[in-house]
């Protein structure tokens, strides 16, 4: 469809639903990277077979999936196509429309988690390209229609993990030298704080936050860690002492605003609930994952020479960190539908259906 923008003094093609479909912003780390790490000189990078394997063009796209990630199919619940990496040369005119993944794997709310990957966009480096983006915005449709669409976006941002499993829980950080976990985990959530302030103050009214999976239960944990195949008992207690206090400080950034603009997502509760009983979601294991090698094929990377299963529906680790498309799914649908014992104060469901009467 050609719209017409006088700022431009020209009409643009829009991509199929972009008009329609409201933008869409993701930040965060490799959970929902989806090839901004392609661009940089980084050892974090998901853009070699099999990552992709069971993508729709069957190839690698930077994704740390056998497919889609949690990003992904939140497009797909709101009936937009996924926004693509901020670095792509293709994010341009009508694409702009549909929002922006800023992503970069390996990064966490702490400058100094992921250092060991070299090149990565660190959060507040998200932040400047999001205000490029914005200019962009701007000059296609208007500083004033531009800003209703970035206030009226969807966010999410995915954040944490690594702070604990790239930085606390390094053979050789200094982090434990200077903090326990309970007080380096509050370091984090201060941190973030600041961080989802800055993000409000950039436009954003309405935005998911994840919290962190079940960090001992995943492969990489598991070979290092673990004792007869049980989760990993420090990044357990990690999760545990992060979590809650996440939800509790989104509660109070929520109240000081006056508004709900920040909704908690306990994905570490949606895991755990498939890790423990994985039989009932349909995985023949929760421990091991589909793509690795070493023990639960938790070492080292995803590559050619590694160990690959069959079907990746019956896994619910990809590789020795991150799930398969099939238990992102299972996420995703939770975060739809469930309680606000996983989505607090509201699931994504209502989300859509109050944002679309205002």
């Amino acid at each position: 469809m050609l719209i017409d923008f006088p700022a431009l003094g020209k009409q643009v093609l829009l991509v199929p639903s972009a008009e329609a479909a409201r933008a869409f912003f993701v930040f965060g780390d490799s959970l929902v990277d989806n090839g901004n790490n392609n661009y940089l000189v980084t050892t974090a990078r998901a853009d070699s077979p099999p990552y992709g394997i069971d993508y729709p063009t069957h190839r690698a796209t930077g994704r740390f999936s056998n497919g889609l990630n949690i990003a992904d199919i939140i497009s797909e619940k709101i009936g937009s196509q996924p926004p693509l990496p901020i670095l792509s040369p293709q994010l341009t005119g009508g694409n702009l429309l549909l929002g922006a993944n800023f992503a970069s794997a390996g990064v966490g709310v702490l400058n100094d988690t992921g250092l060991q990957f070299l090149n990565t966009m660190k959060i507040y480096r998200q932040f400047e390209l999001f205000e490029q983006y914005q200019e962009q915005l701007a000059s296609l449709m208007g500083d004033e229609a531009a800003q209703q669409r970035v206030n009226q976006a969807l966010y999410l941002t995915v954040l944490g993990g690594n702070d604990f499993v790239n930085n606390y829980f390094l053979p050789y950080s200094a982090r434990p030298a200077q903090l326990d976990l309970p007080n380096f985990a509050n370091l984090v959530i201060s941190e973030y704080q600041k961080i989802l302030l800055r993000l409000y103050d950039l436009g954003a009214r309405r935005v998911m936050v994840t919290g962190t999976g079940p960090l001992g239960c995943v492969p990489a944990e598991l070979a290092q860690r673990s004792l007869n195949g049980q989760c990993a008992s420090e990044p357990m207690r990690a999760s545990a002492i992060f979590n809650p206090l996440l939800v509790e400080m989104l509660q109070g950034l929520n109240s000081e605003l006056g508004s709900d603009v920040f909704v908690s997502s306990n994905t570490g509760l949606m895991q755990n609930d498939f890790i423990n009983n994985p039989q009932d979601f349909g995985f023949v294991t929760s421990k091991i994952a589909c793509c690795g090698q070493g023990p639960y094929n938790g070492l080292g990377v995803c590559n050619m020479l590694s160990s690959l299963c069959r079907n990746r529906n019956i896994y619910a680790f990809w590789d020795a960190f991150h799930p398969t498309e099939r238990a992102n799914r299972l996420i995703v649908e939770q975060m739809m539908t469930a309680s606000t014992k996983y989505m607090n104060p509201m699931n994504l469901s209502t989300i859509l259906a109050l944002d679309t009467m205002i």
